[in-house]
Order: C-alpha cells, then sequence, then structure tokens
C-alpha cells in the first residue's frame, strides 16, 4: 500500500471464520484511493496447517494475488503504477464487515492473536520518486518482472487459475449487478488471464 487519501494497494487478506467454517481468501486493487474490485475464494488447502507460500506478483503488465488484473490504463481503467508502495503485514479487526459480513464478532478471550512468517522475500523495484514510474516499467534483462514470461500467465497457469476460480470463487465484483446497478466497471467486460 502507499499512503494516502489516493493511495494505491493491492490486498491479500484470510477472513477470520466461526470454528468449523472455511476462511475466506479476500482480494482487492485499489487505484488513487478507490477499491472496490474484491474477489473472494475459500482456500483449497488448509492455511493454519503449515506454512505456505504467497506470492503477489504486481508488473506493468498485470497484478496476480491469485486473481488476475490486467493493465487496461490505456484503455481508460485504472491501474496503481503511479505511486510506490510498501508491503505490510498485519492482524486487525475488521469483524465490522469480514466475518461473514459482521454477523460474527472477534472473541478477545481467544487473543493474542498470532502470524508467524519465515522466508520473506521482497523482490521489487525501487522507489526513488516519480521516475521510477518509467524506470521500473523499462523493459531490460535487469526489471526480469518485465520479460515476457510474466506478461501473461502461461496455458497451464492460465488452467489452474480456472480451476480455482470454477471451484472456489465465492465472490466477484464483476458478477455483482446489483452492487454496480447493471452499471460494471469496465475491466469486467475485458480478458483478466
Amino acid at each position: 500500500s502507499s499512503t494516502g487519501d489516493r493511495h494505491d494497494e493491492i490486498d491479500f487478506e484470510f477472513l477470520g471464520n466461526v470454528s468449523g467454517q472455511p476462511y475466506i481468501i479476500h482480494t482487492n486493487v485499489f487505484v488513487q484511493g478507490n477499491g472496490s474490485r474484491e474477489q473472494q475464494f475459500y482456500p483449497w488447502f488448509d492455511p493454519t496447517a503449515d506454512y505456505h507460500n504467497y506470492t503477489i506478483h504486481w508488473n506493468p503488465a498485470a497484478i496476480v494475488p491469485i486473481r488476475v488484473y490486467r493493465n487496461y490504463e490505456s484503455q481508460g481503467v485504472p491501474f496503481p503504477n503511479k505511486q510506490g508502495m510498501t508491503v505490510y503485514s498485519s492482524l486487525w479487526n475488521a469483524d465490522n464487515w469480514a466475518t461473514r459480513g459482521g454477523l460474527e464478532k472477534i472473541d478477545w478471550n481467544s487473543a493474542p492473536f498470532v502470524a508467524r512468517y519465515r522466508n520473506f522475500r521482497a523482490r521489487a523495484c525501487r522507489w526513488t520518486g516519480p521516475s521510477s514510474i518509467n524506470q521500473c516499467a523499462v523493459n531490460s534483462p535487469a526489471n526480469w518482472w518485465t520479460s515476457p514470461e510474466y506478461k501473461q500467465l502461461s496455458y497451464a497457469k492460465q488452467g489452474q487459475m480456472k480451476w480455482v476460480r470454477d471451484n472456489y470463487m465465492m465472490y466477484d465484483y464483476c458478477r455483482d449487478y446489483k452492487r454496480f446497478n447493471g452499471n460494471m466497471p469496465p475491466e469486467c467486460f475485458k480478458p483478466q488471464f
């Protein structure tokens, strides 16, 4: 996330549950302070059983954190590429909306709540100011994230993504016609893989 009222942010969040209920992986993309691009998934694994590897890939072409949000900025679709971001990891209380729509509240008797990490590795283009926007997007061997293999998911990865979407997606803002009163965001009509 960057900072301020017009911040950019890429969310990858585990929403809590009532014992026996599945966790939910919540993703969102904010551009210039506007989110409203949520997708949610039931995990196909137990996130509490062991350490897992999680990757958020963000480059000039797309953002991939279990879903794909492609860069269609040239076609009027906002994309977060104008400000540097910092990685944050936290536990926070969102029981006003995150736990079954706010129906379940945190049981503070179960505190303290703990998250553990190991082998964290940030591989990123360093933000040094506005000139970084172009420097980080240049196709060069130093910018490995701009190589052709990272511009689009491989055929095999597209199949994996389709399997996850078909079997574990529980919410997609691009299918929420009621929320947007039929006036869907423009990226919803464009290919994402």
